[in-house]
């Protein structure tokens, strides 16, 4: 265990996916848990108060909030500070966000960062490029830095099929994905457990970037899987070119790179060595995910 343990984790994004996972899994664990928020009063954060988490103020764009908010902090969970413009991601302020809490997290004597970011294919995007200049800006500036590289939620599941992707819609999946190639996958729960390991053993993971999926069925597997889970038929239809260049540029380039096969390469069996209760889909959706997709899909 860290020596660090009876001082608290600072969580960043802890009202978010990645982020509220991580933090609900340390307070399991009896971490004492810091929760950078923007609003106290959001319901997120008022659930992760009543969790035991001690919320405090903080913005990226504010770099001087984020001093108080690290003092006494024996680590951080970090997720992309990201940014969007009127053109789409916006990556230069991605990348200032991200180092300003690096810096203020150096400043303020901390070793240990983890930062989870979005997993590595072949080739560079728009969207991961700001990303991989704050994974060197962390691995320069920290001392026991880890990357968490997660592929796709199988939460995502749960979505509203936002600008027709993701999501259950009309009792249809739709994405960008091959029908019958692997598409790799992973539970928030097991991001957080890794984030949780790092923790636990920091030198052990200090300086290692891990590229996290727990699953990878084939779309029309994960359908038949969350169909025979719920009892609610799915079927599931990959988008055109025409379609994933209609939503726009950057949707339109990563459905080039994807069918071009710069896709995602977590090695799940290495991982299962780290955390052998990994989660497959079939485990997730025994675990809730059913429940929670046919309580979305009936309401």
């Amino acid at each position: 265990m860290s020596v660090f343990s009876n001082s608290p984790i600072l969580v960043t994004g802890a009202t978010g996916k990645q982020g509220g996972a991580t933090a609900r899994r340390l307070l399991a664990q009896g971490r004492p848990v810091r929760a950078l928020v923007r609003d106290r009063t959001a319901p997120a954060a008022v659930a992760l108060a009543a969790a035991g988490a001690q919320l405090t103020h903080g913005d990226f764009d504010d770099p001087a909030s984020l001093a108080p908010a690290l003092d006494g902090a024996a680590a951080v969970f970090a997720v992309p500070p990201v940014a969007f413009g009127p053109s789409g991601a916006d990556t230069d302020l991605e990348v200032v966000r991200g180092r300003a809490l690096i810096d203020a997290a150096a400043a303020a004597g901390i070793e240990q960062v983890v930062f989870s970011t979005v997993a590595s294919a072949s080739t560079t995007s728009q969207t991961s490029a700001g990303k991989a200049l704050i994974e060197r800006y962390l691995h320069d500036h920290i001392a026991l830095p880890t990357v968490l590289r997660p592929v796709r939620f199988m939460t995502n599941y749960l979505g509203v099929g936002v600008a027709g992707i993701d999501g259950i819609s009309g009792g249809v999946h739709r994405h960008l994905f091959t029908p019958n190639k692997p598409m790799q996958i992973i539970a928030l729960e097991d991001i957080a457990e890794f984030a949780a390991l790092a923790f636990a053993d920091p030198a052990r993971f200090a300086g290692r970037t891990l590229e996290l999926a727990g699953d990878q069925p084939t779309p029309v597997e994960a359908v038949a899987a969350i169909t025979e889970a719920t009892g609610i038929p799915i079927r599931y239809e990959q988008l055109t070119d025409a379609q994933a260049a209609a939503i726009g540029p950057e949707v339109a380039e990563v459905s080039r790179r994807w069918q071009a096969g710069h896709r995602w390469h977590a090695d799940i069996e290495a991982l299962r060595v780290i955390h052998p209760g990994m989660r497959t889909l079939t485990d997730w959706l025994t675990e809730s995910g059913a429940a929670a997709i046919r309580g979305r899909l009936l309401s």
